[in-house]
């Protein structure tokens, strides 16, 4: 079995007291399928533990930084940096790939590439950090690597609002008023339902889309506004 745990701590700066705990965030489950007799599990439950301890990290960072920020707030930001893209990306930037364990077939499927794989293996390593060295270590980390810069030029520039919440700012902003949105048609089965869903300003309908929930389509419909304001104005 490779060693890469000493080239991993040098580029992170973290020196593991377990150098097996840090091994196993890299082992991805079809690597076992080939190898029986791994010494080590799969990343699975590292990556589960490394997600609640990403949650708490990034819940005391706002909370500490943005005090005046509303609990709404503090959900849409979560979701706008604690995701697939934005972890993966993460990864990329520490070249995380190189380290990993997988089976023939992910390696030549350009698995060390692949979005979910990079975005599960950060949040082992993330876990993998916290119960070797405690979570200020893991809290730096986080912040050296997935905050910085990233999520303050999130904020600032209010890239976590969905377009519902900027629609309604907008609206708010310049017709004291909110949009209200309404669902047109239903069709489909009961287990695969499409919306149609419409928004409406003061009466008037401004836009029109299709989800497979009420949420999905309200979220397309307010997207169609915005776009509609953008280019030409309501």
């Amino acid at each position: 079995m490779k060693d890469n745990v000493p080239a991993l701590e040098k580029k992170i700066g973290i020196h593991f007291k377990n150098k097996e705990l840090a091994r196993n965030a890299f082992v991805h489950r079809s690597h076992l399928n080939e190898n029986k007799n791994f010494p080590l599990p799969s990343n699975e439950k590292l990556e589960f533990l490394g997600d609640s301890v990403l949650s708490l990290i990034t819940s005391v960072y706002l909370y500490k930084k943005y005090p005046s920020f509303k609990e709404g707030d503090y959900t849409e930001i979560k979701s706008a940096i604690v995701n697939t893209g934005s972890l993966a990306k993460a990864a990329q930037r520490l070249d995380l790939g190189r380290y990993l364990y997988l089976s023939r077939g992910e390696e030549s499927g350009d698995g060390r590439g692949n979005k979910n794989i990079l975005a599960d293996c950060f949040e082992a390593l993330i876990a993998s950090i916290f119960l070797d060295k405690g979570f200020n270590k893991a809290y730096v980390f986080v912040l050296r690597y997935l905050f910085k810069d990233t999520l303050d030029h999130i904020i600032r520039e209010k890239l976590y609002l969905s377009a519902k919440s900027k629609l309604q700012e907008y609206a708010q902003g310049s017709y004291k008023t909110v949009p209200s949105y309404k669902v047109l048609e239903q069709t489909g089965p009961e287990h695969k339902r499409i919306f149609k869903v419409g928004v409406y300003l003061n009466g008037k309908k401004l836009a029109e889309a299709i989800g497979m929930s009420k949420k999905e389509a309200e979220e397309e419909a307010a997207k169609k506004t915005l776009y509609k304001i953008k280019g030409k104005g309501l």
